[in-house]
């Protein structure tokens, strides 16, 4: 599963995790976040500005 940072913060929604406060359960995909999903964390950006995170 793939993970995406947030370029402000360093916040990273896994998708293995999920983020279950937010209601996305753990699996939930990356695709299935809504576009206009803000960081968790510091609120600034939007999902479209998450950055993928390299595997490994």
């Amino acid at each position: 599963m793939s993970a995406y940072r947030c370029p402000v913060c360093e916040y990273v929604y896994t998708e293995a995790k999920g983020e279950p406060h937010e209601g996305f359960p753990p699996g939930t995909s990356w695709g299935d976040v809504p576009e206009g999903w803000c960081c968790p964390d510091c609120g600034v950006r939007e999902k479209p500005d998450f950055e993928p995170v390299p595997a490994g």
